[in-house]
């Protein structure tokens, strides 16, 4: 069902395992990659033989970044081009800017945000600069000890991508997030460890089955339709202004969570079993989205 040039993906028990297959060129990130991966979060948001996704990186690596190799603009763009930062808010979805412009990776980061499911990344091998700043946008990062990760576009001349200035810092904390930029160093998954950047750090051999026995844990016997937007509710509401605004979405979402997979959930807690939750991520409230 997805046949990818860059990525595979394998499903397994709902859990879809999202390889970054470039091993040659240890999964270094392109465009087409970046269309890839935009393609396959958006879909997968649809797909309910998915309930939760694993991301990692075929052979020794996980993703070095960019591949600097490509002819012309690594990073795609057009340069023929002046934009304005007007261009590309009211016109971000014009061809010329959506193409020749806007981020790649902030594109395919995009995608992560508003996907329906749960993310973990298994950085199983080197992370750099789009490598590292793609997972920022996944749920929950995992790490094999052979993990190197690097914010390292300060010692390319470019700023930090893929929309990392919003994500890093609520996930490690300004302080952590700037000395990672400013340095640019490459760093080890103790680390990241340390630095809250991965919730855990594992071998080579248990790192994917512990990903996998986290993915499980996340989407069995949960509503597929209450997790998705769980999901959203935390992200979203968690940079609002005031709780006022997290209050009218809680508000929504319970009332019509409560009138669908809730009612089961209700009873099977009153009669001692397993729920058996019909409801799907493909067939949202209407309600959703609410932004």
């Amino acid at each position: 069902m997805y046949q990818y040039q860059t990525l595979t993906t394998h499903i397994e028990d709902r859990v879809c395992t999202l390889t970054l297959s470039r091993p040659d060129q240890l999964n270094a990130f392109t465009v087409e990659m970046a269309h890839e991966l935009i393609d396959f979060f958006g879909r997968a948001s649809n797909d309910d033989s998915i309930g939760a996704i694993v991301v990692t990186g075929a052979g020794r690596a996980f993703c070095a970044g960019m591949d600097l190799s490509e002819n012309g603009s690594p990073f795609g763009l057009d340069e023929s081009l002046a934009p304005t930062i007007d261009d590309v808010r009211e016109r971000g979805e014009d061809p010329e800017i959506l193409d020749g412009v806007r981020d790649t990776g902030g594109r395919v980061t995009l995608a992560i945000f508003d996907c329906t499911k749960p993310v973990i990344a298994a950085i199983n091998g080197p992370a750099v600069g789009i490598g590292a700043t793609m997972t920022l946008a996944m749920d929950i990062r995992l790490a094999s000890d052979r993990a190197r990760i690097g914010f390292v576009f300060g010692k390319l001349g470019i700023v930090p991508e893929a929309c990392s200035s919003w994500f890093l810092p609520r996930i490690v904390g300004i302080q952590q997030a700037l000395e990672w930029v400013y340095t640019a160093d490459i760093f080890d998954a103790q680390e990241a460890l340390t630095g809250r950047l991965v919730k855990a750090v594992y071998t080579p051999d248990e790192l994917l089955p512990a990903a996998r026995a986290l993915a499980l844990r996340i989407i069995s016997n949960r509503s597929p339709v209450a997790t998705a937007l769980a999901r959203q509710m935390l992200y979203r509401n968690a940079a609002a202004e005031h709780p006022r605004t997290a209050h009218e979405v809680d508000s929504i979402a319970m009332f019509y969570t409560s009138l669908g997979d809730g009612k089961e959930g209700v009873a099977s807690f009153r009669e001692k079993r397993e729920p058996a939750f019909t409801g799907k991520a493909s067939a949202m409230p209407d309600f959703y989205p609410w932004w």
